[in-house]
């Protein structure tokens, strides 16, 4: 059975993610080394990578890898990580939650 998304949804995703995108999703960028002997991990700063690449750079790891190194041993062989920036995210009220699902 497959899934069928709308189509403006499937037009978002063929152009893929900007830093402006991420930004305003309120998403978290973690570069990480892949150096068996470093494996140094950082969280980008979206908003300076912003200032130097323009709000509307591409983000997609194919298009951020080969600009990035490693700050601690300075190697190229990095990969990235896309979550969610819960600490940026408003937390979902529980107990209203809780009270609507009970009818109080």
């Amino acid at each position: 059975m497959a899934i069928v998304k709308s189509q403006s949804y499937i037009d978002r995703m063929a152009k893929g993610w900007t830093l402006q995108s991420l930004i305003d999703r309120k998403m978290r960028l973690t570069a990480f080394c892949h150096n068996p002997k470093c494996h140094h991990n950082q969280a980008l700063d979206l908003g300076a990578i912003k200032a130097k690449l323009g709000p509307d750079a591409p983000a997609m790891s194919d298009d951020l890898i080969p600009k990035l190194k490693c700050a601690r041993c300075g190697g190229k062989q990095v990969g990235l990580t896309y979550t969610p920036d819960y600490d940026e995210m408003k937390r979902v009220d529980v107990s209203a939650y809780r009270k609507a699902r009970e009818g109080r």
